[in-house]
């Protein structure tokens, strides 16, 4: 399997004035990540300290910059040197980086933050912008979270699609960095080295974040971009099993989205039904796997058609795609697609143990959980508005929609290629230097 080619990078007056840049080596120290918590105390205690002072700055901030149009040049030091000093933190706490992060938010850590310089701002987005900052902040909530556990909210997605779990949702008190730092730290300790799965997801979210802070004090105008293609993510280091394919053209029918979750009621009745069966088939997949070492042809047809009807549905309910989806969970027939190799060879092991082994994968898949359901809703009032998605919402849904079918074809025995949280499909690279071998530049 080749990997397709990554999007065109955007021209410099597309790209977000606030960008994340990513020089980390992945290897980490066991003694500091053993006692990560208590190493940063002392950052806690300053970071506290940092963000009140902040937020009254930032209340004189909002008056010069809505009277001048364009904050101080003091004042823009100071608030992009606490975006810094965020990041670095944050970045240190969720093991996305590796060296003791200094206090003052200067440059040069391995997960670094470049800011625009003082400009002029628009008075208009000065004087609302805390109310315009509202669904930047929530997403945010959801991908990072606070430190302390505050300002957590219930959140559904798209495994309710998946698991029948209508109603349900996941408590995301943490974000989603947290509940990646949290595994990453086992690993870390057992391999001396992140993941870059995890690390690539952890800087996604802290870009996120700066751009949502950036925004609130005044360092720039530009709104957070939630698409997940920056920075760059490494990709996977073997082919992925499962991918996800986007023709979506973005533009949504007004009549559809208003009445999407009606228009969702048919394919509810038809996939609890097709969940029960669905069931029968695993536990019928699993005896046949563990015994022949592979999931016979039909059991692995039938299964997949399940796994891509999900990822149709959840497109479909969140406003990720717009047409109505068929009730087959046909290949190549939405505009969200899965790609899904055929049967292979397993490891009985990982066959035996399959359920516990899916279980870091789950935790991350709730969590993400969370972003989907924030694009739908976003998306939901962008889309009647302007009858078009943001590219940013879209391409977030997608990549939660991939993550999530890597973990179902994973727990439901389509392959034993273990799901990749980094959101490597949207990443944005600089086209390779002419003259260089495809073999050195996959290397």
């Amino acid at each position: 399997m080749e990997y397709e080619a990554p999007p065109s990078p955007p021209s410099p007056a597309d790209l977000h004035p606030v960008r994340v840049v990513v020089e980390d080596d992945l290897h980490r120290s066991r003694l500091t990540v053993f006692f990560r918590l208590l190493l940063a105390i002392p950052h806690f205690i300053w970071f506290v300290l940092w963000s009140v002072f902040a937020f009254l700055i930032s209340i004189v901030n909002w008056f010069i910059t809505l009277i001048r149009g364009r904050s101080v040049e003091s004042l823009h030091d100071f608030f992009s040197a606490y975006v810094r000093y965020a990041t670095h933190l944050y970045a240190y706490l969720c093991l996305a980086a590796n060296p003791y992060p200094g206090f003052t938010g200067k440059r040069g850590y391995p997960i670094d933050v470049e800011l625009p310089p003082l400009e002029p701002q628009s008075r208009w987005k000065t004087a609302f912008r805390l109310i315009l900052a509202l669904p930047a902040l929530i997403l945010t909530n959801v991908l990072v979270g606070t430190p302390g556990g505050g300002g957590g909210g219930r959140t559904s997605g798209s495994e309710g699609v998946e698991q029948g779990d209508w109603g349900g949702g996941a408590y995301t008190t943490f974000g989603v960095i947290f509940g990646v730092a949290f595994l990453a730290w086992f690993v870390c300790l057992v391999r001396g080295r992140m993941p870059s799965g995890f690390r690539d997801l952890v800087a996604y979210a802290l870009r996120y974040n700066a751009q949502t802070l950036a925004y609130l004090l005044f360092v720039t105008d530009r709104y957070p971009n939630s698409d997940p293609g920056e920075p760059p993510a490494v990709p996977p280091p073997a082919s992925p099993a499962v991918r996800v394919s986007v023709t979506d053209d973005l533009r949504r029918s007004r009549l559809t989205v208003f009445f999407r979750l009606l228009l969702f009621l048919p394919h509810l009745v038809w996939f609890l039904l097709w969940s029960i069966a669905l069931v029968v088939a695993v536990i019928v997949a699993w005896f046949a796997t563990l015994i022949v070492g592979r999931l016979p042809d039909a059991l692995h047809r039938f299964i997949a058609a399940y796994v891509r009807y999900a990822a149709h549905l959840s497109a479909f309910l969140f406003i990720i795609a717009n047409p109505f989806p068929g009730f087959t969970g046909a290949p190549g027939i939405y505009p969200i697609d899965v790609e899904i190799d055929p049967p292979e060879r397993q490891s009985r092991w990982k066959t035996l143990f399959r359920l516990f082994l899916a279980i870091p994968a789950i935790i991350v898949s709730s969590a993400l959980s969370g972003a989907i359901f924030i694009a739908g809703v976003f998306g939901w009032f962008v889309s009647l508005a302007l009858g078009r998605m943001p590219q940013g919402l879209r391409n977030l849904g997608a990549f939660e929609i991939r993550y999530s079918s890597q973990l179902y074809a994973y727990l439901y025995l389509l392959t034993d290629r273990y799901p990749y949280s980094g959101p490597w499909e949207f990443a944005r690279r600089e086209p390779e230097p002419l003259g260089t071998e495809p073999e050195a530049a996959a290397a």
